[in-house]
């Protein structure tokens, strides 16, 4: 019976598929023959012996590997007895000079190898989204906010663009990350590779080689938690972003906002009692699962901290935060890309909440304008007395201006429109998200 939404309700079904108890078998088998084709090429064991092991592996499965561990109470030898008791000669060679912890994490790595292949691919296709995004929006002039207060004009392209540009940190993140974290070790009981003699870094070298992996270039019985705990950290990087996105993003769909929305079912129910609601779940789910997430980052880090050589604090743990935190971040990436694809515009919410404050946002626009005329230090308090009263009075500003003889020397009142005008007023929004789109179009091209 399944218990935990993973299983049900969250992730994606190629993300999933690394991380079943299959899957995992399948990587531990993948490293022991790996290990024994290694020390064949380096005639420590009969090349038929390794053969055979190959052989043998193909026949192993999760439940006779079950039924073992039960009586031993050994997750990494009741793969080595499954697959010894499918040969006649060679069961000797099985795991010849490894200890648990060259099979557990060398094999994890391969996993964090395929989580990475699917992540990136998921994130290249959200960068383009939001590029996609960026371009088309650039000229859509919009109410920018600071302090959670109306500020001066922004356009829905910078918004876009600031959030691709981070998406496409994070890629560049995983790139530099990839070469500390995609590591594998054949050292041994405490990481002198000792039980290989003298041929112990020419064994890990192959064995790696022939996986796909870099070398530790030392260890002790396991390969040192910082590499993971920075694999942990980037995932709940990646999953902050998305949470301020679609933070965002549930902001702007407030019924008092409502400038964009999340795309709605022609079906689909809002709520049980409230026939006429449209919530934003999807963001709402992404905020959410990005909590659970961050939460993996301390647990993460403490597996760093291991008594001497080694000890097994780590190992429950990262049975549940690597699976659970990789497949939760490839869920909400793969929903921020559908939720995004699928935006509704509400241009009439727009142009009125730029004219709710009936020009005051505008402020900074006029006092900029009669700063050349009378200094930038009188020009704002001119324009702040004047903002103040048309707050006060529930005029516009441009009336509130119109008052002051300090503006009206200098300025006329159709010069006050002109300036106030909301999309006179965006700098060089539309040039900055053409930059940016051609940076990343270009990213996106194949080499």
């Amino acid at each position: 019976m399944p218990v935990h939404p993973i299983e049900y309700r969250y992730g994606t079904r190629e993300m999933k598929r690394v991380w079943t108890e299959e899957s995992k078998l399948l990587y531990m088998l993948k490293v022991e023959v790996a290990l024994a084709t290694a020390e064949a090429d380096l005639n420590i064991i009969p090349e038929a012996a390794a053969k055979q092991i190959a052989h043998a592996a193909e026949k192993v499965n999760v439940k006779r590997v079950r039924e073992i561990e039960k009586g031993i109470s050994h997750d990494v030898m009741a793969v080595v007895q499954a697959v010894s008791e499918q040969l006649s000669v060679g069961a000797d060679y099985v795991h010849y000079g490894a200890t648990s912890s060259d099979i557990i994490d060398t094999a994890l790595s391969l996993q964090l190898q395929d989580s990475f292949r699917i992540l990136v691919t998921k994130l290249k296709k959200l960068r383009s989204v939001l590029v996609n995004l960026a371009d088309e929006n650039k000229l859509r002039v919009c109410a920018g906010r600071t302090h959670g207060q109306i500020a001066v004009p922004t356009t829905y392209g910078m918004r876009f663009a600031v959030w691709a540009l981070e998406i496409d940190r994070h890629l560049q993140r995983i790139w530099e990350a990839r070469s500390r974290i995609e590591v594998g070790q054949i050292t041994g009981a405490v990481g002198t590779q000792a039980a290989f003699g003298k041929r112990g870094v020419e064994v890990q070298a192959r064995t790696l080689e022939l996986l796909g992996l870099r070398s530790v270039e030392v260890s002790t019985q396991v390969i040192q938690r910082d590499r993971y705990a920075e694999y942990v950290m980037l995932l709940a990087n990646l999953a902050t972003t998305l949470e301020k996105v679609f933070t965002e993003i549930r902001t702007l769909q407030r019924s008092e906002i409502g400038e964009i929305s999340e795309g709605f079912g022609k079906g689909q129910v809002g709520s049980s009692t409230m026939p006429h609601k449209r919530n934003p779940i999807k963001s709402e789910q992404i905020c959410g699962l990005a909590r659970v997430v961050r939460s993996f980052v301390m647990p993460a880090l403490e597996n760093n901290i291991l008594w001497d050589e080694r000890d097994l604090t780590n190992s429950s743990s990262e049975r549940i935060i690597f699976p659970e935190a990789t497949i939760l971040t490839d869920h909400i990436a793969t929903l921020a890309t559908n939720v995004l694809g699928n935006l509704q515009f509400h241009d009439s919410n727009i142009k009125r909440n730029l004219n709710l404050m009936r020009g005051l946002n505008m402020s900074e626009a006029v006092m900029i304008q009669l700063a050349n005329k009378i200094g930038r230090q009188r020009a704002h308090e001119v324009v702040r007395l004047a903002s103040m009263r048309a707050y006060e009075s529930d005029e516009t500003l441009v009336n509130a201006l119109l008052k002051e003889p300090a503006v009206t020397e200098h300025l006329t009142k159709e010069q006050l429109e002109w300036i106030t005008r909301p999309e006179n007023y965006i700098g060089t929004a539309v040039q900055q998200v053409e930059s940016v789109v051609a940076l990343l179009r270009q990213e996106e091209c194949p080499e």
